[in-house]
């Protein structure tokens, strides 16, 4: 029973893994952009569930730190570029193949951000650089606005969007490996002293979410990254607590 417990954490990260493959298949293969979403979306629900009930059974282990963070690897750094990739070329052979490629660069970041995280002890108690789920849940509300302004198909919106993708592939990917600190949305208590970066984060994220619905991810990363600045400057960085 003790192998069995110890490996249940690791389970739920095996999901986490085969969402992000599928969240693929989906994307570059069968053309379900929306399924590709609800997979990544499944994809950090798991991610979230193993590391709860790892804390719960006490079955933390290097391997299920190596484990998720392959995972997340596909599942927040693959899986999101091909659901821009595969919006933009709905058929193979296309001029534009080329043209939407530098999305795949967040992918590179992701890995590499992921990988600094585990060699890096500074970690244990604050998030230094964009989070990689972070990377996800921007493109997940990239692609929304564009398929709620007919970004991938109308000339003129096209254009201004794909540019949008250039500038924000290389900005996401330096603020991944960047030295930024940022805050968790973990809270370990309800009270306002302590989390009131979190509160404002939350109230401003669901009027978005009313307004933008699943395209109100890509502004809440943006208000993530700002309301994280303003916290370090007033010495609230010191008590952040993280994930990954």
């Amino acid at each position: 029973m003790g192998k069995i417990r110890n490996n249940i954490p690791n389970m739920i990260t095996s999901l986490n893994l085969l969402s992000g493959v599928l969240s693929l298949v989906c994307s570059l293969y069968l053309g379900e952009q929306n399924m590709a979403v609800a997979l990544i979306i499944a994809a950090a629900i798991f991610d979230f569930l193993d590391g709860l009930v790892a804390r719960l059974l006490h079955a933390t282990s290097p391997i299920g730190k190596e484990l998720d963070s392959l995972a997340d690897v596909v599942s927040f750094g693959a899986a999101p570029a091909g659901l821009i990739f595969g919006a933009w070329i709905p058929e193979p052979g296309t001029g534009d193949v080329i043209m939407v490629l530098p999305i795949f660069l967040t992918s590179v970041f992701a890995g590499i951000r992921l990988a600094k995280f585990n060699v890096d002890t500074r970690q244990t108690t604050s998030f230094i650089g964009l989070p990689v789920p972070s990377n996800a849940l921007f493109w997940i509300g990239f692609y929304a606005l564009g398929m709620r302004y007919d970004g991938f198909t109308t000339p003129d919106i096209h254009c201004v969007m794909l540019w949008t993708m250039w500038v924000m592939s290389v900005v996401i990917s330096g603020l991944m490996v960047s030295e930024i600190p940022m805050f968790s949305l973990k809270v370990h208590d309800l009270k306002w002293h302590g989390n009131e970066w979190r509160y404002m984060l939350l109230a401003a994220s669901i009027i978005l979410l009313i307004v933008l619905r699943w395209g109100a991810m890509a502004p809440i990363i943006g208000l993530y990254l700002i309301l994280s600045l303003l916290a370090r400057q007033k010495g609230f960085g010191d008590n952040m607590h993280t994930k990954k």
